[in-house]
């Protein structure tokens, strides 16, 4: 809900081309948004997951990270994670997924690719 505090809901449309945006959150959608907007209110990363995945259908599901990132992959939700190395070191900042309590490993990558100046890594999630 904090993202989409922060960008007031994108004016209603979801950024880059999504089709659906599911907003966890335990307050309501805001007072006068549009119930016809493309973004699902849901209570729980449970309930995202699932809403998620009946939106997609056969599609990929994809979770930001932070502080619900985090929460999903505690709950055992995530297959794979995707991040990206830029050459910038950061003095500080919020941490990847948030403040997840418990070890989560990962397989080696398996996809590995370099870009200009960033490299993109795809890592499984090891059950």
């Amino acid at each position: 809900r904090h993202v989409f505090d922060l960008t007031d809901g994108w004016g209603g449309k979801p950024p880059g081309g999504i089709d659906h945006v599911v907003v966890v959150s335990h307050r309501p959608m805001p007072e006068g948004w549009d119930p016809e907007a493309p973004f699902h209110f849901v209570d729980g990363v449970e309930a995202a997951v699932a809403k998620a995945q009946e939106l997609a259908g056969d599609r990929m599901v994809e979770v930001a990270a932070g502080d619900v990132g985090g929460q999903v992959l505690a709950a055992g939700l995530v297959d794979e994670v995707r991040m990206d190395v830029v050459p910038v070191v950061f003095g500080s900042g919020k941490r990847y997924f948030g403040s997840v309590h418990a070890q989560h490993l990962l397989e080696d990558p398996d996809v590995v690719i370099q870009g200009n100046r960033v490299l993109h890594l795809r890592y499984r999630v090891r059950r």
